[in-house]
């Protein structure tokens, strides 16, 4: 039977060269037939809270009005939260901060707002951290804690260790490789026990990195992202051709089996099974 459960993973900073490269276990999948992967070209401008918009609502930052990472504001669309609670399912997310900002609380309060629970909100378990350094092993234990106790129908995880690193050392350095290939041990870890579990996975990044450290226009390196996918929906391969970044959050809804937004566009996307060809 088909699971319609989802953890949504964004490796902040990620190029698409880089993660195809360096995540080794996420290549072992793609290789023995257990994922897919895909290229994304992200939308512009190529910041973090813009994608965040734009990967958790489909919606472009011109319609949003989450146009730089100064945009401090709740989100006016609706997200992928918003849609799994509507539909009965239960939220939850361990993220960096702008993430409660745009769902839940804004501005976020470093006193108040770094653990919530409330079934009312879109995010209704949610652990979010302050800073850019915070460790990424440390994120992804909160998200196991929070999958093990809460058993959320759609678990979102945002890690920033790897943007972090590319604004310190750049995407040419040593330290950015060490970076991704940290976060592909830590994903080695957990989610052989999280597909066990039922759960599908994605596993993406909302922009990548220059050889300046820097990103938000539209050079190569920064708009081209990974997209690695684990669910019996999608059929497990590498696909050539370049996928919108819109596309990501419609594609959540299929996988979760509830409706996309009336902002989202229409999904268009290669490799989705028919109902006859699951498996």
């Amino acid at each position: 039977m088909q699971s319609n459960k989802l953890v949504m993973i964004t490796l902040d900073g990620c190029r698409y060269d880089t993660a195809v490269e360096e995540l080794g276990f996420l290549g072992h999948l793609v290789e023995k037939g257990q994922a897919a992967r895909y290229q994304v070209l992200s939308e512009l401008p190529s910041n973090s809270r813009p994608m965040y918009q734009v990967l958790l609502t489909g919606t472009p930052p011109y319609k949003s009005g989450i146009v730089s990472n100064l945009s401090v504001r709740l989100s006016g669309q609706e997200s992928l939260f918003h849609r799994v609670r509507e539909a009965g399912g239960v939220t939850a997310a361990a993220a960096y901060y702008w993430v409660s900002e745009l769902y839940q609380h804004a501005p976020f309060s470093f006193q108040k707002d770094r653990i919530q629970h409330n079934s009312e909100l879109p995010i209704q378990h949610g652990i979010f951290y302050f800073e850019d350094q915070y460790p990424d092993s440390h994120v992804f234990a909160e998200a196991n804690y929070l999958l093990e106790n809460y058993q959320p129908d759609f678990l979102y995880i945002h890690s920033m260790n790897i943007d972090d690193t590319g604004h310190k050392f750049t995407a040419d350095s040593k330290e950015y490789r060490a970076a991704v290939d940290k976060a592909d041990l830590i994903l080695a870890e957990c989610l052989p026990a999280w597909i066990r579990a039922g759960y599908q996975v994605i596993v993406t990044s909302d922009h990548g990195m220059d050889e300046f450290g820097h990103h938000g226009g539209t050079r190569t390196g920064v708009r081209q992202v990974p997209l690695f996918i684990i669910s019996d929906k999608v059929v497990p391969q590498i696909v050539e051709e370049q996928i919108p970044e819109l596309m990501v959050a419609p594609l959540a809804c299929h996988l979760m089996n509830i409706e996309s937004t009336r902002d989202m566009e229409r999904l268009e996307f290669p490799g989705l099974r028919t109902s006859s060809e699951s498996i």
